[in-house]
Order: C-alpha cells, then structure tokens, then sequence
C-alpha cells in the first residue's frame, strides 16, 4: 500500500460519508439547469469590479469605467477557461487514483468528485464559447517528478486544493455580487455550492496524505515541497493576468500592460485575498512554516 493504506480517522470516513450522501442528494442535471441568456450585455460588469486585474491601479484610471467593463468581460472568460483546464488536469490525476491500491476509502467519493468536475468543465467551456466564441489556452507549471509515491500523491491533491480553494474565492464573490447578469451569478453560485464539498474533502484528504510520510522524511525534504507548493500558489495567481484578455479588451502593449498591473502594491492585496484561506489551512495543518509568498 501507498497511501491511504492504514486505517484513516474516524472524522475522516464519517466526513467522507456525509459528502458522499449530500453530493447524491443535491444531484442536479447541469444541461437543463442552466439559463443561458441569448447574450451578455457589453456595457455592464462581467466580473465583480474588485476581482478585475487593473482594479485600484493607474491603468483602471487610464481605461475608465467603460475599459473596465470591456476588461472585465475578457477577464471572466480567461477565469472560466483556467477552469476548463485545472478540471481537466485535476480529473486526470484523480481518474488515475479511483481505483489505486491505499485509496479503497476515498473511492466512493472520487466516483461522485469525477462526476461533478466534469460537468463543471462543460459549463465553464459553455460559457466561454457562448459569450467569447473561445477558451484561452493555459500556461501549466512542470509537475514535480518524485520517486517517493505517497509524496506524489501528496502534491497532486495539495495542487487540486489549492486550484480550488483560489477559483471558489472569485465564485464566492461573483454569486452574492447582485450587480452581475443572473447567468454570471448562476454559474458561479452552481460551482461554489459544489465546491464547498471538494475543498473539505480536499483538506482533510491533503492534511492526511501529509501524515503519512512527515514523519520519515528529512525537515529539508520538507521546506522543499513547502517551496513547491508556494510557486504553485504565485504561478496560479500570474495566471489571472492574460496579455491575450489585455489584448481583446483594447490594451496597447498587452504585455507591458501586464507587467504594470503586476507590479503594482494593490495587487499584492488582492492576492492575499485569494489565498487567505488555503494559506491559514496549510500553516494550521503544519504543512506551510508560514503564510509567505515568493515575489510574483
């Protein structure tokens, strides 16, 4: 056995339990669930302001309200394609582990976690076809190659949980923004009431995973996966500032544009924002030393 290959907690199969009988019973049927609107309307928000790139950085005063608007639109398209492809990855690396020797428990609800990532795929990949006629392609960070399994494993769901934990900020904060197009505020409301299962799964899973090999593993070894995981963390949070959605909004020199935005002390702020959440768990669970980031 690898992994999950003593007997887990009882928390954690009663938790496993409970997600599994509340996915079975919020089951919904994604293609007649939503209400595509015929279109968008282009004058208004596609993205709550605050979650906007430019938002608090001479650039938004430089485009205006209206260059906002258009920046957000792009933006929210470029969000729903990072998520047509972390689901693919995720669903990848999960699909591999259904059925692996040590993950007998949790494969009950890796059947219902599969099922539910990938409709959440096609509504994303729907959205971005209906309302931007296309899905960004998406730059993908070198996996980290390790001969030890159970750190593999570890990694692979720590990365899966932390992709999670920083889209449900933005779905968060979309679904309660009333000023949002209903279809905007349907989809992310949709993901986020899925993902609030994942995320706990996905935590209790990580913390355990860790568990298993903290003990026999060299404390450099570790600082390592903690660097690791934190490079993950900045490369996600680069991934929100696409020159090819600065381009499509109308932005001279997309790419300078970008290094702009990125530089700027607001930004910084807003990131921490995002990964608040991910960053207190994994310090609490002794997995991080701290909460700081490497320089974007």
């Amino acid at each position: 056995m690898t992994t999950i290959d003593r007997p887990a907690s009882d928390r954690f199969v009663q938790l496993l339990e409970r997600l599994g009988e509340k996915s079975a019973d919020d089951y919904y049927n994604p293609y007649r669930t939503f209400t595509w609107a015929p279109n968008l309307p282009e004058d208004e928000y596609w993205m709550t302001p605050e979650l906007v790139s430019a938002y608090g950085t001479p650039v938004a005063d430089e485009i205006g309200e209206e260059g906002m608007k258009r920046l957000s639109r792009w933006e929210s398209i470029n969000f729903y394609s990072l998520n047509v492809h972390g689901i693919r990855e995720l669903l990848i690396e999960v699909v591999k582990r259904v059925h692996m020797p040590g993950f007998e428990i949790p494969s009950e609800f890796f059947h219902h976690f599969i099922g539910e990532e990938n409709e959440h795929m096609w509504f994303f990949a729907e959205f971005c076809r209906r309302y931007g006629n296309k899905i960004y392609s998406s730059p993908s960070l070198m996996t980290q190659v390790e001969g030890d399994i159970e750190i593999e494993n570890f990694l692979v769901f720590a990365r899966i949980l932390l992709f999670e934990e920083i889209v449900d900020h933005y779905n968060l904060r979309m679904a309660d923004d009333v000023n949002l197009h209903e279809t905007i505020r349907q989809v992310n409301r949709v993901h986020h009431h899925d993902e609030s299962r994942h995320i706990a799964f996905g935590r209790e899973l990580v913390a355990l995973l860790y568990g298993r090999f903290r003990d026999r593993v060299e404390p450099q070894r570790l600082r390592e996966l903690e660097v690791y995981l934190k490079r993950y963390i900045v490369f996600s949070l680069q991934s929100f500032y696409n020159p090819h959605a600065y381009r499509d909004a109308g932005l001279t020199d997309p790419l300078e544009v970008r290094n702009r935005i990125m530089a700027h002390p607001a930004r910084r702020l807003a990131e921490r924002k995002a990964v608040r959440k991910p960053l207190s768990f994994l310090v609490k669970a002794g997995i991080f030393q701290d909460a700081e980031l490497p320089s974007l």
